[in-house]
């Protein structure tokens, strides 16, 4: 750390003035890649340049403590996350979720609606804003259903809970199956410039499915889940969404050929964009060889040649983000045989690492990767972007990208540690997460 004679209090929290001197600034929204000094005062950046923190003074001014070549990107902004209230809390409330999102880096996160009771109302969707406000730290951005009860009929009233605070709509878990009222809804979002987030599962071809159908499921006598029942829904909805201009999103998608759909439709101008998982990034369905509950998924994890596809369709902009699909459950849920395990794994304060691991190995470019992670899903959420420039609001995610550590229970402030990632050595770390120029998580603090 310098010794430029900038006074350093004892608390980041304390001060009302942040200095981040000499990082790699990362920001390919505002073509940024280089060595300087970031200036925080107040809620805005005021200062971004080599040498940029030479002309600050004053009595309340904390100089960030930072490895050499941390890197300093826009804050980072989570599409689709399960924080669990309301009617869930023993798994994640809305404290502990938005405290594992400032963990991981997140300045912005969007709730799924698979709440109990479902978030498909307006009096849910404002109490979500309303309590998370007060909490602070992360925002959260609901995303209410498209359906009543996410039952696949009756529409939600779109107009009121755009109005409360949803950025989209989605019956996340359960796919809108009907043609009819997925149209409809599709035409109805569209009034209200909202997209509509498709969890892609034709459940027909899925029934009693525990993981994806392949030579590993036959191995382990399980059921499996075909590749299709994910691209028939695609396909279908990429037609619906041409014929209605609608905005339509992908969730998780996971198979080679929904790819090759979403490309097509891409090319023909249509308004289609997708999201993939980092644990789709990663894994495959090999890892579930021994009955392993956490790698228990849905989608589900898929075979090597739809990993690859992912990881190249995500390098060329085809997949538009990356969204950890945040999947907080207890040992209830996962300490039990595998057909009775809940799917989902926790990404939030996992997703930095485990995707740094792909920029080191040039599968992912640096820049792709701040991209897919901040001005990419605020886009589709309808957000305004974080960006690291002169006047910007100061939202911030500070990465020391050398540091290594081992993924244990205890360093994970989500309420539950369902990830398959439990024991392993890790390298990438998010020192510092700037809100709205308020400091959410400091690594070198300890939680209250």
């Amino acid at each position: 750390m310098s010794s430029s004679g900038i006074h350093k209090l004892p608390s980041s929290k304390e001060c009302n003035v942040l200095v981040f001197r000499g990082v790699r600034a990362v920001d390919p929204s505002s073509n940024l890649d280089a060595i300087v000094d970031v200036v925080v005062e107040g809620k805005t950046i005021t200062h971004v340049g080599p040498n940029a923190a030479e002309c600050v003074f004053g009595e309340c001014v904390f100089e960030v403590p930072h490895a050499p070549g941390a890197l300093l990107f826009p804050g980072l902004f989570d599409l689709h996350t399960h924080l669990r209230e309301p009617g869930q809390e023993y798994k994640e409330d809305l404290a502990s979720g938005l405290a594992a999102a400032a963990a991981g880096g997140f300045t912005d996160v969007c709730a799924m609606p698979n709440t109990r009771p479902v978030n498909d109302n307006r009096a849910i969707t404002e109490m979500l804003v309303l309590k998370s406000r007060t909490i602070g730290g992360t925002r959260l951005h609901p995303i209410a259903a498209i359906t009543v009860g996410q039952k696949g009929e009756a529409l939600t009233e779109m107009a009121d809970l755009k109005e409360a605070g949803a950025v989209a709509v989605s019956d996340d878990g359960y796919c809108v199956t009907r043609s009819d009222v997925m149209r409809r809804a599709l035409e109805y979002a569209s009034t209200f410039d909202l997209p509509v987030i498709q969890h892609c599962e034709d459940h027909a071809l899925t029934a009693g499915a525990q993981m994806h159908e392949g030579i590993v499921s036959t191995k382990l006598g399980l059921r499996g889940w075909p590749r299709v029942a994910e691209d028939v829904i695609v396909a279908r909805d990429v037609i619906l969404a041409e014929y209605t201009r609608a905005r339509y999103h992908v969730a998780h998608v996971s198979t080679a050929g929904a790819l090759r759909i979403l490309r097509e439709a891409k090319s023909r101008g249509i308004r289609v964009t997708a999201e993939v998982t980092p644990h789709h990034l990663l894994l495959t369905d090999a890892s579930l060889l021994g009955y392993n509950t956490a790698c228990k998924v849905n989608p589900p994890l898929r075979e090597d040649e739809d990993l690859s596809v992912l990881r190249e369709a995500l390098a060329d902009g085809t997949i538009d983000c990356i969204a950890t699909d945040h999947a907080p459950h207890s040992p209830l849920e996962k300490d039990c045989d595998l057909h009775d395990a809940s799917p989902g794994m926790i990404g939030l304060e996992l997703c930095v690492p485990l995707m740094l691991g792909l920029v080191r190995k040039n599968i992912l470019p640096l820049s792709r990767f701040v991209d897919a992670l901040t001005a990419a899903p605020a886009k589709i959420a309808g957000r305004t972007a974080s960006r690291i420039k002169e006047g910007a609001e100061a939202n911030l995610t500070l990465v020391d990208p050398d540091a290594h550590w081992t993924v244990t229970p205890d360093r994970l402030r989500s309420k539950s540690k369902n990830t398959p990632f439990i024991g392993q050595s890790v390298t990438g770390m998010v020192v510092m997460t700037v809100v709205g120029g308020a400091v959410a998580f400091d690594a070198n603090e300890k939680p209250e």
